[in-house]
C-alpha cells in the first residue's frame, strides 16, 4: 500500500491519543466548562498534550493548532501556510454520557484547503485516513488496512445526522428529499458520520448548525479521500480559510448522489450561513 510518509505516524498517534481517554472512559470524571461554556474533560487535555507533542516531533516546522490551544492571534494565524489542526476528542458529550461515539481528529491544512487527515474512533479501536487524490483507509486494531469508498445513493437513502443537533433546516431538507424519494436517518455523535459516508454505510450528512474547523477537517479529508465531497450550500468545496472566527459555515457530507437527489440537496434557501 502506498501512502504519503506522516500516515503511519500520524495513526500511531491518533492511537496512542485516543488510548489515553480511555483512562477516564465510563469512569466518574470531572467536568470543567470553557468559555464558550462547552465542556473539557482531563481526557481532552492528555490527548491534546500527546497529540501535540508528538505532531512537533514529527515535524518541527508546522505549527499546530488544537481546539484546547485555540487562542493563536489572528496576525500569527495569517502567516501559517500549512498547519496542523487538531480535535483530540470530538464528541466530549458522547464520551461523558458513555457512549463509544467520539473521536481523535489531526488535520493537515495548507492554503487554507484540507489535504490529509486521520479519524480514530478510540473505543472501538478504529482508525480512517486520507485525503484528496490520496484514497482512503480504514482499520481495526492492528489488523489489515482496507481501501474504503463511498457508495453509490443507496434505496433508501441513508441519511446521518447528530444526535444532539437537529435543526428545522435539516428536516425540511429531509421532507424535501422525501417527497422524492425513501429515506432512512441515523443519529451519530461526533465526525463518526463523516466515516459513515466514506465507508459505504450512508449516503448524505447536512449539517445546518454550529461547528468549528476542528471538528470537521480531518473528517472531511477521510472522505474526499473515499471518492466523496464536502461542500458549502452552493456546491463548492468545503474551505479552511484564515479569518477571527473558527465557526464553519454549514455545510453536506455526501457520497455518489444521483443528478436528482443533489439538486434537492443543493435547493437551500440563500438565507442559511453558520456564520
Amino acid at each position: 500500500m502506498s501512502q504519503p510518509l506522516p500516515f503511519d505516524a500520524l495513526c500511531d498517534l491518533a492511537r496512542e491519543a485516543g488510548q489515553a481517554t480511555l483512562t477516564w472512559w465510563n469512569k466518574p470524571l470531572e467536568v470543567m466548562a470553557k468559555t464558550d461554556d462547552s465542556p473539557v474533560t482531563a481526557a481532552d487535555l492528555a490527548a491534546h498534550r500527546l497529540i501535540t507533542e508528538g505532531l512537533n516531533a514529527l515535524t518541527p516546522d508546522i505549527p499546530v493548532l488544537s481546539e484546547e490551544d485555540a487562542d493563536v492571534p489572528l496576525e500569527t494565524r495569517l502567516s501559517w501556510q500549512r498547519f496542523w489542526l487538531v480535535d483530540p476528542l470530538d464528541g466530549t458529550k458522547e464520551f461523558i454520557s458513555g457512549t463509544d461515539e467520539f473521536t481523535v481528529n489531526i488535520a493537515l491544512i495548507e492554503n487554507g484547503q484540507v489535504t490529509l487527515g486521520v479519524v480514530g474512533i478510540p473505543a472501538r479501536d478504529e482508525m480512517y485516513w486520507g485525503g484528496r487524490g490520496l484514497g482512503a483507509w480504514q482499520r481495526q486494531g492492528s489488523g489489515e488496512p482496507r481501501s474504503v469508498g463511498v457508495r453509490r445513493a443507496a434505496d433508501p437513502l441513508v441519511v446521518v445526522g447528530s444526535r444532539r443537533h437537529s435543526t428545522p433546516d435539516q428536516q425540511a431538507l429531509l421532507d424535501r428529499i422525501g417527497a422524492r424519494r425513501r429515506v432512512e436517518t441515523m443519529s451519530v455523535g461526533s465526525s463518526l458520520k463523516f466515516c459513515q459516508i466514506a465507508a459505504g454505510e450512508a449516503d448524505l450528512y447536512p449539517r445546518f448548525g454550529p461547528t468549528s474547523q476542528w471538528d470537521t477537517a480531518a473528517a472531511q479529508a477521510v472522505v474526499e479521500g473515499a471518492g466523496g465531497r464536502v461542500i458549502g450550500l452552493s456546491g463548492e468545496r468545503f474551505a479552511y480559510p484564515t479569518r477571527d472566527t473558527w465557526l464553519n459555515p454549514y455545510f453536506i457530507a455526501l457520497g455518489e448522489l444521483d443528478d436528482a437527489t443533489l439538486a434537492v440537496v443543493l435547493d437551500q434557501p440563500a438565507a442559511s450561513s453558520g456564520t
